[in-house]
């Protein structure tokens, strides 16, 4: 059996195939399209028409793509970029109009969860209880569970791409003291009572998954990718923590000479050190294991695991009765101290 998945993101759209011989999704081919939609963002949060149009064609080039490869029609989803677009309706359904692909949309939660399984299927039973971190453009997946699927899940809008355009911290100069302190305070605000939950949780294991940690963990002195993906690799706290102060003292275009980080990431680079430094800090943590397997491979485990009809339950707001997990939404902290 040969199954494709094709992930929207804020940044790019990127097919991958797989077979699914032995009930693993072993890759055989990717493309990608890069077309940035979060900088095609209007102030009121909507999606102009060029950029939905250059959508629905990477879309296109994907289902024939997938097609050509002999796989399955490409489990396509949109992440937040798309969720949060006010006219997310329209550009849901000029896609589907030209493509006859439709996307599905998922909520933060729902994107915690496969990311969780895609990490517990890569990192084994001997990881113990399981703590995950996720990064995205739009939003923070924060997840922790002891068995397949994780007990707690939550969704947080500290996506990289979104805080560098809301704390302006991407522009060509340095971003000021100011700005940074405000984008630190902003994030831990956020991130008090989740990191309450995490610390009460006492994970055995915690991963990072999702490029910004990756692109993070390679700056802090990680193995490079071109090692392939079964060599150990680490972010330690301390590390992160010089990493976020040399990046804020550096402009948009310095930052992408430092190693790991990308020219096409090199702005929002700063916002995301600041997350992953703050997440850790708050969670106690002093180091994390980069993971390669994701959002993308929990959907291809999910299907392999659940069958084709699985796919029809994870739209926006649909629960998944038989494996949800007990609260999507974090506990305040006085709830965790009694």
């Amino acid at each position: 059996m040969r199954l494709s998945v094709l992930d929207i993101g804020s940044r790019t759209v990127r097919l991958v195939v797989a077979d699914a011989e032995g009930g693993v999704p072993l890759p055989v081919h990717t493309a990608k399209w890069k077309l940035r939609l979060s900088d095609h963002l209007h102030p009121c949060g909507r999606l102009g028409a060029e950029p939905v149009e250059l959508l629905a064609d990477a879309v296109a080039q994907a289902r024939r793509e997938a097609r050509r490869r002999g796989a399955e029609e490409p489990l396509a989803f949109a992440t937040a970029v798309v969720r949060d677009a006010t006219n997310r309706d329209e550009v849901l359904a000029r896609v589907y109009e030209k493509t006859g692909v439709r996307p599905r949309v998922m909520s933060g939660e729902r994107e915690a969860e496969l990311t969780f399984l895609g990490a517990r299927r890569w990192m084994g039973w001997q990881a113990g209880p399981l703590a995950l971190l996720d990064i995205g453009g739009g939003s923070l997946e924060v997840a922790f569970g002891r068995g397949r699927l994780p007990s707690f899940v939550t969704s947080l809008p500290l996506g990289a791409g979104r805080l560098t355009r809301e704390f302006g911290t991407g522009h060509a100069e340095p971003p000021t003291r100011g700005q940074v302190k405000l984008l630190r305070r902003s994030v831990r605000h956020h991130l008090r009572d989740v990191a309450a939950r995490i610390r009460w949780e006492g994970p055995r294991t915690v991963v990072a998954t999702s490029r910004t940690f990756q692109q993070l963990g390679r700056l802090c002195g990680a193995t490079p990718g071109r090692h392939g993906p079964f060599v150990t690799r680490t972010l330690r706290r301390c590390d992160l923590r010089e990493a976020q102060q040399r990046l804020a003292e550096l402009s948009r275009a310095d930052r992408a000479q430092l190693p790991g980080i990308s020219a096409p990431r090199a702005a929002q680079s700063l916002a995301g050190a600041v997350v992953g430094h703050t997440a850790m800090k708050l969670m106690d943590l002093d180091t994390v294991t980069i993971c390669p397997w994701a959002i993308r491979e929990g959907i291809l485990l999910r299907r392999i695991e659940d069958g084709p009809d699985w796919w029809t339950t994870v739209d926006e707001g649909e629960a998944d009765d038989a494996e949800a997990p007990d609260n999507a939404v974090p506990l305040r902290v006085a709830e965790l101290t009694g």
